[in-house]
């Protein structure tokens, strides 16, 4: 079996990576370290991409760019992938107002040709794409809140956001445009050309590997503040906005599961639900408890769209796939992301 991963060497991607390849499939990953170039150097996915190229035995590298056309369809002709997972993108919504053009060519472009790839080459191959919750713009703040020492929480009491909210009429930031554009791509090539195509609309994603900056990757990065000893900033709301993370690993067994069971254009809601889920505050907390203090001040204005509560109903994502459990929970998480980021600091 081959699988085409796009951002190889990106968190998800590289997850998937390991995954598949562990259990025998052949990978082409495609990376072109786009990153770099976005966040600088402490974005890179090189050292990522070069431990998957010692590591896996059965990993193909490729870097290329899905916003090149012809250069994506080339692979996907000759490939014929059996299973195509599609990670690569602009992930930050703060950078997206400063580079409108590469936001919307990465996301929606990059995404469009590579669904057409697929259309013409390996229609019948399951194709996952990463959404995001910013999707739903900053419609969950519409919702009644509910406000306690450490954290938000919605006031109806409901689990979470199902995937039934509305991606209308709200302020989503360019990069929630872009990526609403790549969303509806991918239901639509399911839909329309029946295509076996998950569409996974992800809240916090996280893990060791995590090449998190500022403006993205807020659970890796401020863990590596705490580690560090440097400082960071809380963006409005009292610091108790709440997230539910998920393991990179997690989310790449919920694409294998979708693998085994495939449907067209689908769309589920992947995060940590619930159980995952923590503030700011609560974060600091457990670092706390795990003896790393975070030196952190706090700046009242939030960032434009920025959700003040998401936490993600699972519900159908673990009917549709009962067999999909979570492994990591928050302390398992911190945990192994603390462990690497002390080691990267002594190297």
């Amino acid at each position: 079996m081959k699988a085409i991963i796009t951002g190889s060497g990106g968190l998800i991607g590289s997850e998937c990576v390991r995954v598949l390849t562990s259990q025998g499939w052949d990978v082409i990953g495609i990376d072109n370290d786009t990153r770099r170039v976005l966040f600088g150097g402490a974005g890179t996915t090189q050292p990522v991409i070069a431990t998957l190229q010692q590591s896996a035995p059965s990993y193909r590298h490729a870097a290329l760019d899905i916003r090149d056309r012809q250069a994506i369809r080339d692979p996907f002709e000759t490939e014929r992938p059996d299973f195509i997972i599609h990670t690569a993108g602009q992930p930050s919504h703060d950078k997206a107002a400063a580079i409108p053009y590469d936001d919307f060519d990465i996301n929606a472009v990059g995404t469009l040709n590579l669904l057409v790839a697929a259309r013409d080459f390996c229609r019948e191959s399951p194709f996952c794409f990463t959404s995001t919750n910013k999707v739903y713009g900053d419609r969950p703040n519409y919702l009644d809140l509910t406000e306690h020492e450490k954290r938000y929480d919605y006031a109806d009491g409901r689990d979470g956001i199902d995937e039934n909210m509305s991606i209308d009429n709200c302020l989503h930031s360019l990069f929630g445009a872009s990526k609403a554009a790549a969303d509806i791509l991918c239901q639509e090539f399911g839909r329309y050309f029946d295509m076996p195509i998950g569409i996974y609309r992800a809240g916090c994603l996280t893990g060791p590997m995590h090449a998190a900056v500022e403006l993205h990757g807020y659970l890796a990065y401020i863990v590596h503040c705490a580690v560090a000893g440097k400082h960071y900033t809380v963006y409005g709301y009292k610091g108790k906005q709440v997230r539910d993370q998920l393991h990179a690993r997690d989310v790449a067994n919920a694409f294998l599961e979708f693998q085994r069971d495939p449907a067209p254009g689908e769309v589920f809601n992947l995060g940590g639900g619930r159980a995952n889920s923590l503030s700011i505050l609560e974060t600091v907390d457990l670092l706390a408890d795990m003896g790393l203090k975070l030196d952190y001040s706090y700046d009242d204005q939030n960032r434009t769209g920025d959700h003040i509560c998401y936490i993600s109903d699972l519900s159908k994502i673990q009917s549709r796939y009962p067999n999909w459990k979570l492994e990591y929970n928050i302390p398992k998480i911190l945990a192994e992301i603390v462990e690497r980021q002390r080691a990267a600091i002594s190297a």
